[in-house]
């Protein structure tokens, strides 16, 4: 028997195995003997017979690791099955024996895992997010099937805002470790930051898990005040609304999409565009998390219900297609909400409104055009493009006491209106209301400084403004600008009143120095909001709200708070001048 040398069988395999067969090459060149006397050489020449009698022994020499010539375990030796490492955490059934060889270099990666986890550790509980971020990163490199590293880059993402990474993460970490419980708390974790609470939930109490208090007092708190947040969006308080809205997003829903548009919504039915428009930028930016979950919020889709803010939104800016596209989109994604699909259609009724009343009124036919214009406005009443073209046909009637008021009422609602700002001026050059037009000018100056329809307005209003205080018309002017008061209360006398104009509850004082106004001639009364002219309020050390003041040339001579209309008449009369 010639046995093939082990080297040779084996020269495709671990270099330490080609070692050992060298060593058994060199034990096997020494000769053993048999019961029978005869002698064995490593090349199997001899003459040892396979018929030996049962008494006669067999001696072979065995080489370190259990491997004999054969490829098989020695008779009598246990082989005990082992894992061989793939890669980090990835382990197959193997056939190794005592003394069984690991490749080093797998050694060398598990540390190198080892090491780099700890660093990120180490950087994420030191608020180091993005070098933590880091060394997560080249550890997944090495081991890409690492449950627990995906689970700890979550972590990071999170803290880092990047939501939509982290989901990823957490679902890829469940996936390579369904039994990481963890890897499920930390997705009902990023579920509740998006204001998911049943989604969050199912992940929370996964496993037959219970979460800590902490999470579970969080899950609760947010889910009561999205309820309270529903109702009151059902009930039209958009107050309510804004409140609990903001009260969910503090108390952990921080990233919730939804939560942000409904605080959108809100401020666009309280006339506050800006603020609404703020609010949906930030919603857009969560946008993508929304939709990696298919939740529910106000009735709607989480998706669909942003599409369906924007659309109002898009509609109040004057963009009317980009808000027949957002709600179109809306309707595709649900089909179900009868919100969208309702104000999809009452959106195309509103669009066929407009258009009729466009045709009328270039045709000159203004009053079926203000019916027109009407008929929209039934359906929507917060669209300020139906105001400013009806109130352009009541102006081309002369009607201007409606088109002013139809003006008003678009600027309620979009402020920053120049076509309704420019007809509001217009109507109040015609009704003779020279300070109201005087301030319309000056806005729309600020916006238009090269206009010179403008400019030839702004100075002629206040040029009329200037003789009507003189013949004492009982006009109370409104100033803004610092120096325009100064040069107002320098010569003569003059009454000036503070307050925060927009407050209800200022509107009989206003009244009552319209009167006063139109009883004394000789006297300039003028109004300062406090809110809007800080500067004004500032230079004159006005702390509290409805204050008044009385100049004579320039110089304070009374300084009253709440006063009563009969002390604020007896001051005029008393301080100023003498009765009419």
């Amino acid at each position: 028997m010639n046995p093939t040398p082990l080297a040779d069988r084996m020269r495709n395999d671990d270099p330490r195995i080609l070692k050992l067969g060298s060593t058994l090459r060199t034990r096997m060149s020494c000769s053993t003997t048999g019961s029978s006397g005869q002698s064995v050489s490593s090349s199997g020449t001899g003459n040892s017979s396979s018929g030996s009698s049962s008494g006669s022994s067999r001696v072979e020499i065995v080489p370190a690791g259990n491997i004999c010539p054969s490829g098989k375990v020695i008779t009598g030796m246990r082989s005990k099955p082992v894992r061989t490492v793939l890669s980090d955490n990835e382990m197959i059934p193997g056939m190794y024996g005592y003394g069984s060889i690991m490749p080093a270099g797998a050694t060398r990666r598990t540390r190198g895992v080892s090491e780099l986890k700890v660093k990120g550790n180490e950087n994420y509980k030191k608020g180091n997010f993005l070098e933590a971020l880091y060394f997560y990163d080249k550890a997944i490199a090495i081991s890409p099937s690492d449950g627990r590293l995906r689970c700890n880059r979550a972590a990071a993402l999170m803290v880092l805002k990047r939501i939509s990474e982290a989901l990823k993460e957490c679902e890829e970490a469940i996936r390579l470790a369904p039994a990481y419980v963890r890897a499920h708390q930390r997705l009902g974790s990023l579920l509740l930051s998006l204001g998911q609470v049943e989604n969050a939930r199912k992940c929370l109490f996964s496993l037959d898990q219970i979460p800590d208090e902490a999470e579970l007092h969080k899950l609760e708190t947010v889910e009561n005040h999205i309820n309270k947040c529903t109702e009151a969006r059902r009930l039209g308080d958009w107050t309510s609304v804004l409140k609990e809205a903001e009260a969910a997003t503090s108390r952990g829903a921080e990233a919730s999409a939804q939560l942000f548009a409904c605080q959108a919504e809100a401020h666009l039915k309280l006339h506050q565009l800006t603020d609404s428009e703020l609010w949906m930028y930030k919603a857009k930016m969560y946008e993508p998390s929304a939709r990696a979950y298919k939740s529910k919020n106000f009735g709607m889709i989480s998706e669909a219900y942003i599409l369906f803010v924007q659309a109002q939104i898009e509609n109040t800016l004057g963009k009317f297609d980009n808000a027949c596209a957002a709600i179109e989109r809306a309707a595709q994604v649900d089909l179900q909400s009868s919100e969208v699909i309702g104000l999809l259609k009452n959106m195309r009724l509103v669009g066929r409104a407009r258009s009729l009343g466009n045709e009328l009124f270039k045709s000159g036919r203004y009053i079926e055009a203000c019916s027109a214009y009407g008929e929209g406005l039934s359906r929507d009443s917060l669209d300020p493009i139906l105001y400013c073209n009806r109130a352009a046909c009541w102006y081309k009637l002369k009607k201007w006491e409606k088109s002013l008021d139809d003006c008003n009422r678009a600027l309620l609602i979009r402020p920053q209106y120049t076509k309704a700002l420019f007809r509001k001026a217009a109507s109040n050059i015609k009704l003779e209301r020279w300070a109201d037009a005087v301030r319309d000018y000056e806005i729309l100056w600020q916006q238009l400084p090269s206009n010179e329809e403008v400019a030839e307005n702004l100075s002629h209003a206040r040029a009329e403004l200037t003789k009507s205080h003189r013949e004492g018309n009982g006009m109370v002017e409104l100033v803004s600008d610092v120096d325009k008061f100064r040069a107002a209360i320098a010569s003569g006398a003059s009454v000036v009143y503070f307050d925060e104009l927009s407050d209800p509850l200022c509107t009989w004082k206003s009244y009552v120095m319209g009167t006063l106004s139109a009883k004394y001639h000789p006297v300039i009364f003028l109004k300062v909001d406090m809110k809007q002219s800080l500067a004004i309020a500032t230079a004159e050390n006005i702390t509290v709200a409805s204050t008044f003041k009385l100049y004579k040339d320039g110089n304070c001579k009374v300084d009253m708070v709440t006063a009563t209309p009969d002390l604020l008449e007896f001051s005029i009369r008393d301080t100023l001048l003498c009765p009419i």
